[in-house]
């Protein structure tokens, strides 16, 4: 005799729920043809800003999952000032990501010195092949068209420079 009162219960819910679809509609959205608004910190796609890569490689030490993929060579560049030493500086070759690896964390965002990689909102990336989710370093360059402008500083926050 005890599930009766529990059974009574889940009834009752059921019916609640179906007097609320009837009265106040369906909540229902007809996805693809409809499209919710994303909240505003969204995580869908990892994008990245090549140029401000330096191949320091500490997104791919720092994920847990090991899906970040970067190659790079050293290149010499004139010096800065006159009279100076030429400068050695790393050159991005690849760099991939693996999104049937990746758990979205966005350790990798927050763990960029050099503001490399960003979130978009984007989630319509489905493939039908698994091979086909990894994205190189030009399709991930796709991307930055998509990642939203930063908040607004608060009353009173100094930008930095």
């Amino acid at each position: 005799m005890p599930e009766i009162p529990g059974l009574a219960k889940g009834l009752a819910v059921t019916f609640k729920t179906m007097i609320n679809t009837w009265t106040k509609g369906a909540v229902t959205v007809q996805y693809p043809h409809e499209k919710e608004d994303l909240a505003p910190r969204t995580r869908g796609v990892i994008a990245l800003k090549e140029e401000n890569c330096t191949v320091c490689m500490l997104c791919a030490r720092e994920c847990p999952d090991w899906c970040i993929y970067i190659e790079g060579h050293k290149e010499k560049r004139p010096p800065r000032r006159e009279g100076g030493k030429p400068r050695t500086v790393n050159a991005l070759d690849r760099f991939d990501i693996d999104y049937a690896l990746c758990m979205y964390c966005g350790i990798c965002v927050e763990v960029c010195p050099f503001d490399a990689l960003f979130w978009t909102p984007e989630y319509e990336y489905s493939e039908s092949s698994i091979a086909d989710l990894l994205h190189d370093k030009e399709r991930l360059g796709e991307w930055m068209v998509t990642v939203p402008d930063p908040p607004a500083l608060e009353a009173g926050a100094v930008k930095k420079k």
